[in-house]
């Protein structure tokens, strides 16, 4: 058995914000048009040219790259030591690094690969968008091999490690429950998509309510970030919830801003929470803090996962 972890990836330097931007806006299961193949490609690589300049003082004010790389190898190491097992990485938009993946994964002498996905909540935009290229770009026989767990959004493991982390962070910034809004952020998708049979919402839904159910004292809430491109998206968006906090906030003097959907820090929490919406929220007259992502906190919660999750072929992830 082998163990095969995916990632969106991220830029690991200025240099690749240009390719990641062009991989990522070039996915039609993320960006679904109407176009033929390749002028949807000849567009968003002239979109993708020209918004790189733009968000790269982002990437500057958060060092200059962002950390999902460097946490998804951390982890994979991590795993490898502890389970005594091949694992493998796959890089979504990061297009330089998949020629390896793919060759890793080819090469594998292992009659199954386990593949765990770093996206809590299934999305067809998400583990779904790397099914599909996979499906593509492997031979059959590699395909065969893999086994996914599709999504863990209130798997027990995956709860706690959150509860722990909250736990902790309001207590290392000395913030009582009682005087605690927690603002749920998850990563933000086209109405249309859950409207066509999408299960992200109610598996975000799912998590937020597991998680929720551990601070009865606190107010909480769930709302969707980074929306991008014309049409409506899952509400409520996670700006319009900061700038309308003094309405649900329940009197509340801390706002705790937590990455719901995020395992990894990036430029959506390190640049658009920290930058973006705590200012929202401080100028409201409260206290605005950002928790982390579980980042490396949570491995034995991804081994009770691998352990305890039925596993599915590829073909279940695909439209």
């Amino acid at each position: 058995m082998a163990i095969l972890l995916v990632n969106f990836g991220g830029p690991r330097n200025l240099d690749e914000i240009e390719p990641f931007l062009c991989e990522l806006l070039c996915d039609r299961e993320l960006i679904r048009t109407r176009l033929p193949n390749f002028a949807h490609n000849i567009l968003f690589k002239r979109v993708a040219k020209k918004r790189a300049p733009k968000i790269r003082p982002d990437y500057e004010l958060i060092g200059g790259k962002s950390p999902i790389y460097e946490t998804t190898e951390t982890i994979a190491q991590e795993l490898r030591d502890k389970l005594q097992l091949s694992v493998l990485t796959f890089h979504r938009y990061l297009p330089i690094t998949h020629k390896t993946s793919l060759s890793a994964i080819e090469n594998c002498t292992a009659d199954k690969i386990t593949v765990f996905p770093f996206f809590p909540q299934f999305s067809f935009a998400t583990t779904g968008s790397i099914a599909t290229l996979l499906a593509k770009r492997l031979t059959s026989e590699s395909l065969k091999k893999l086994r996914w767990i599709k999504s863990y959004p209130a798997h027990h493991s995956f709860i706690e490690a959150w509860k722990r982390l909250i736990r902790s962070f309001l207590e290392k910034h000395s913030v009582q429950e009682s005087d605690a809004a927690l603002l749920f952020s998850a990563h933000g998708l086209p109405q249309s998509f859950v409207d066509e049979g999408d299960p992200y919402e109610k598996e975000c839904e799912s998590t937020f309510q597991a998680i929720l159910s551990a601070f009865p004292n606190a107010i909480g809430k769930l709302a969707y970030q980074s929306k991008f491109g014309p049409g409506e998206w899952l509400r409520p968006y996670t700006e319009d919830a900061s700038n309308e906090i003094i309405s649900w906030c329940q009197n509340r003097k801390t706002v705790v801003f937590i990455p719901l959907a995020f395992t990894s820090d990036h430029i959506e929490t390190l640049f658009e929470i920290e930058k973006l919406y705590l200012p929202i929220a401080q100028s409201k007259g409260l206290r605005a803090l950002r928790c982390p992502a579980l980042n490396l906190s949570w491995l034995d919660a991804i081994v009770q996962i691998l352990q305890e999750t039925p596993l599915q072929p590829t073909e279940a992830l695909l439209r």
